[in-house]
């Protein structure tokens, strides 16, 4: 009998910022799979799509943090952002099947619209949507206001210069591929399901590819086998599985791990200024000591 092919993990940070001791745990959590399987590999991946926010320092500090840290992976490092022609051919393709279309509305708009709604004595629009409150893990729950334009107005829009974001008809989509399901290494199967995030949006005039369709491509073409991160971002899964299926593309399985919290209970995020590890060398901190905290005391680089 051949032996299964070793799994094939990675870590995949966006330079927005410093890493804090989250990341080192998903860092090291992602490490440990592949070093537990005999001849894993352990891939880093730059996930640098939101080309605004993105600054070479950060980009710098998280290889050397991570090297600072004891970890060691693959080269070359896959970025995002010398892939845009790969991302614009899994939109194309879901073009063709008829499942894009733009969306004009802005955040305000949404909120707006979501309001109008709840008030009103009719049924809501067809279409994926969340009983109240109508938030998704994302932000407001989108109602499908432009899913119902008609061509022309569409193309009116467009003609105009308004803006638009690229979004997937989930509900056309989920009709298109049947049930789907997927694995979570703790949760056992999981049935595939659009109900909590509707129409996500897949790309933006600013950002060509979004982190669903950017990261669902990216593990296909690195050939990860078991994705690993943060619970948070389980309710993605289903959308990422919704793609794969679409595009024709492996299903991984998948481990979404526990996310450190602060003295204050609260997860840890760059956007909550949570403690940097580089902050935490300047204090004197060594890397067992960093390690230590993010609850692998016991790990060791491999040889």
């Amino acid at each position: 009998m051949t032996p299964p092919a070793p799994i094939v993990t990675r870590f995949a940070p966006s330079p927005t910022g410093y890493l804090h001791l989250g990341h080192a745990y998903s860092a090291l959590f992602t490490a440990e799979q592949a070093k537990q399987d005999n001849g894993g590999r352990f891939l880093l991946r730059i996930e640098d799509i939101d080309t605004p926010r993105i600054k070479p320092e950060f980009d710098a500090a998280i290889h050397e943090d991570l090297a600072w840290l004891g970890l060691n992976w693959e080269t070359p490092v896959r970025r995002q952002s010398e892939h845009f022609d790969e991302y614009r051919a899994g939109l194309d393709k879901l073009d063709a099947q008829g499942l894009l279309y733009p969306c004009f509305c802005s955040r305000r708009e949404i909120r707006a619209e979501i309001e109008k709604s709840a008030a009103a004595p009719h049924a809501p629009p067809s279409g994926p949507v969340l009983s109240p409150p109508t938030m998704s893990p994302e932000g407001p729950l989108y109602p499908g206001t432009c899913r119902r334009l008609s061509d022309d107005e569409r193309k009116s829009r467009e003609a105009e210069g308004k803006p638009f974001a690229l979004r997937l008809d989930s509900a056309k989509a989920t009709e298109m591929t049947g049930p789907l399901i997927w694995s979570d290494v703790e949760k056992g199967d999981v049935e595939a399901t659009m109900d909590r995030l509707g129409d996500v949006v897949l790309a933006r005039k600013d950002t060509p590819a979004s982190y669903h369709l950017a990261v669902t491509i990216d593990d296909h073409l690195q050939g990860v086998t078991l994705v690993t991160r943060g619970e948070d971002l389980f309710p993605s899964t289903h959308v990422h599985r919704l793609l794969q299926a679409l595009l024709g593309l492996d299903t991984p399985s998948y481990h979404h791990h526990r996310l450190l919290t602060g003295d204050d209970g609260e997860h840890l995020a760059k956007r909550k200024q949570s403690t940097p590890i580089r902050s935490l060398r300047e204090a004197g901190k060594t890397p067992e000591d960093v390690r230590a905290l993010a609850g692998f005391e016991h790990w060791s680089p491999p040889s």
